[in-house]
């Protein structure tokens, strides 16, 4: 029971400090939302370097100097004032609002709970110079003199020093400094006109130079994310219905186990909004395991007066106003630049290993000298030391059967097939089709077969040395794409009825998304009618997902329809059924396969990989150099 003096009293005005401070939860997390801030203001006053300075992961001090335009001494004392800012002035200018920071809280929030200096310089002089704090209950501004170059620095000591409260849920130095190491970053990436300088407790911790070249954008990004990034990242820049999409895209081989290595800008500022997220899973839906992240670095240029920034205290999310659109541009962007991402035979060999004759030397009746690829072949059969690695490998698979005797019998040697016998291509259960006829004078990306390891790994030579594939993963990618293509000839989805229709309980939205959505729903196989005004009856669905939970999958489909305008459910049930079928129609582990099966499959597999509808999603194969082998052979031993 509510006690009588605990209840509220007059209305009153509050304290300017403690109004500060109320603002400061949401503007305030930590040390990192302190650096943010305060970067965005460089970045607004046309900074071209920018030094962040660290101490103590930001709990004892914050330091960001810039070289912009500084801040005027008539102007000082509204700097630290609430809401006064110089960014906006009219309801239209929040309309199109272009800048990082327009709120004008900002610096009042954050020297409401720290002891916050400013001097800046708006003067070529830099003798020139005016120091501002706010000091006192009512926070007023003192400004005094200070010499400063032309610019401004703002430090920020003892964060949440009189807010104990506050103070007592910071963590680690190591743990902050990470934060503010990523908020850094995230502002790094979004500005390669600027040069950047981050130190931790008087360390360098990152010093990057300006640049706007290809090749600097790439060096930065390397720097900041590492070069593994970079050399599994693909280039993306297309444009449409005043729509710009650029950037970098993680190619599906290289994924996270969790979302760090997400970047995205719209019109230069850091996002992190659920469309782009929907948009960026269903175009990497059908090339990533469950569980693993895709990486990219994305920036979205559009009309600032089709955006609304001003939808969050942080300004992390944002609200176009033709969402769908969005979502469409973005999703066929990278589904496009990720189906044309495909390793070709130019990329597993390089030109000198299989040159073709040009000229003249073309029409020569004389028989070409054997490729590279042929001419270091590992004969595991024959006594063959032409090739100094052919010793490597016999002795690696002598080690192996030593260490491994029951995988013994799995163990095989390149033996053709009996005479005659050729792998069917009409059975799921048996290898794919024949092995097509090839160019002699190049190798093939997957090479060909020399044995079988483990019963589920196929070792084979290409021209640039081992590869290894999960024969069970890639013929089941193999049976997976051919299911896809059969269906998608098929022209539409093969609907079944329930025997009996199932009703469900809705909200009054879910009814009126079901209503406005009918046709779109009815396209997808799915017939839905409204029963009540919080009732639906589900009449049918698609054959293949006639065993599906049908309350649960138009749930899902009623909750992406209404929050981006379309959905993906039905698709994605239907495909995660077709892997099913193609993980259990496809050859197991354990079974020999002959030269020529084996040879079949790598094969397929190229062909699979080639085609435009997969996206090279699966790591089915390794490739591995001699000095690889020796070290796995080690690591056995």
């Amino acid at each position: 029971m509510t006690e009588l003096n605990s209840l509220p009293g007059r209305i009153h005005v509050l304290d300017p400090r403690l109004a500060n401070q109320i603002a400061a939860g949401e503007v305030v997390e930590r040390p990192s939302s302190v650096t943010k801030e305060l970067i965005e203001n460089a970045i607004d006053a046309g900074s071209q370097r920018i030094e962040v300075e660290i101490e103590q992961g930001g709990a004892r001090l914050i330091k960001v100097r810039d070289d912009g335009i500084g801040i005027g001494e008539q102007d000082l004392p509204l700097a630290l004032a609430r809401h006064a800012t110089s960014k906006i002035s009219s309801l239209e200018d929040l309309e199109g609002v272009s800048s990082l920071g327009f709120r004008g809280e900002a610096l009042a929030s954050i020297s409401s709970v720290s002891r916050l200096e400013l001097v800046s310089n708006a003067d070529e002089d830099p003798r020139q110079g005016w120091r501002v704090v706010a000091e006192g209950r009512g926070m007023e501004a003192r400004v005094t003199p200070a010499p400063h170059p032309r610019g401004t620095s703002v430090s920020v000591r003892d964060l949440f020093f009189n807010t104990p409260a506050r103070r007592k849920f910071l963590r680690t130095e190591k743990t902050e400094f990470a934060h503010v190491e990523e908020a850094f970053r995230r502002q790094a990436l979004s500005r390669y006109d600027i040069a950047w300088v981050l130190r931790h407790n008087q360390k360098v911790v990152h010093q990057l130079p300006p640049g706007n070249t290809p090749t600097a954008r790439e060096r930065r990004i390397a720097s900041l994310l590492g070069k593994n990034f970079i050399e599994h990242a693909r280039y993306i820049e297309r444009e449409a219905g005043g729509l710009r999409l650029s950037g970098w895209v993680g190619l599906p081989t290289h994924s996270r186990s969790q979302a760090d290595q997400q970047y995205f800008f719209v019109n230069g500022r850091v996002v992190r909004d659920r469309l782009v997220a929907h948009a960026v899973r269903q175009a990497y839906r059908d090339v990533l395991y469950n569980g693993r992240h895709p990486v990219f670095v994305l920036y979205l240029e559009l009309d600032p007066d089709v955006v609304d920034v001003n939808v969050h205290p942080t300004k992390h999310e944002v609200r176009f106003r033709d969402g769908r659109m969005v979502h469409d541009f973005l999703y066929s962007s990278l589904h496009h630049c990720l189906a044309a991402s495909k390793p070709s035979e130019e990329e597993q060999s390089s030109p000198e290993d299989h040159p073709v004759p040009v000229g003249p030397e073309a029409a020569t009746t004389e028989e070409p000298p054997a490729p590279r690829w042929q001419q270091q072949g590992i004969p595991l059969s024959e006594g063959s030391d032409r090739h100094p690695g052919a010793e490597r490998v016999r002795r690696f698979m002598q080690g192996y059967q030593a260490l491994h005797p029951d995988h013994e019998e799995t163990l095989l040697t390149p033996q053709p097939s009996p005479p005659g016998q050729r792998p069917a291509a009409n059975e799921v259960h048996e290898a794919p089709l024949a092995m097509p006829a090839h160019d002699a004078t190049a190798a093939p990306p997957l090479g060909f077969a020399l044995g079988q390891l483990h019963g589920v790994y196929i070792l084979a030579q290409n021209a640039q040395g081992l590869v290894l594939v999960d024969m069970h993963a890639a013929h089941e990618r193999i049976v997976y794409e051919r299911m896809k293509n059969q269906r998608a000839a098929a022209k539409g989805i093969d609907t079944q009825p329930l025997l009996v229709p199932v009703s469900l309980a809705a909200s009054r939205s879910e009814v009126a998304t079901a209503e406005s959505e009918r046709d779109a729903i009815a396209q997808l196989g799915v017939e839905l009618d409204v029963a009540g005004p919080e009732t639906l009856l589900v009449r049918q669905l698609p054959a293949l997902l006639a065993q599906a939970d049908p309350e649960a999958l138009v749930r899902e489909m009623l909750e992406e329809l209404a929050r981006f305008g379309r959905t993906h459910q039905v698709e994605a049930r239907i495909h995660e059924l077709l892997s099913t079928m193609a993980c259990h129609g496809s050859v197991r582990a354990n079974r020999r396969l002959t030269l020529d099966e084996m040879n079949a499959l790598l094969r397929d597999m190229e062909r699979t990989e080639r085609s435009d509808q997969c996206n090279h999603g699966r790591p089915t194969w390794t490739q591995m150099s001699m000095k690889a082998l020796d070290r796995l052979f080690l690591r056995g031993q």
